[in-house]
């Protein structure tokens, strides 16, 4: 379902890191056969903000229709 350097969205806000539903990332290692994924989260000039193991239900593919947005990221 995914492989690396994917764009993701995640499903769940991850308050701990300031990251939100509907925030973007990048698979960098898929883990379990693609049951666990770690997945980078940077800010609009690359700056990471986490690298997280996330579970393949904490995230979805980036559809067609959708529009990115940006908005500031509090610091963790």
């Amino acid at each position: 379902m995914f492989a690396e350097l994917d764009t993701v969205v995640l499903n769940r806000d991850i308050e701990e890191h300031g990251l939100r539903q509907g925030d973007m990332g990048a698979i960098v290692n898929t883990y379990n056969s693609g049951e666990a994924f770690e997945v980078e989260f940077v800010t609009g000039e690359g700056k990471t903000i986490a690298l997280l193991t996330l579970k393949k239900d904490d995230i979805r593919p980036m559809k067609q229709d959708e529009i990115l947005h940006a908005r500031p990221v509090a610091s963790a």
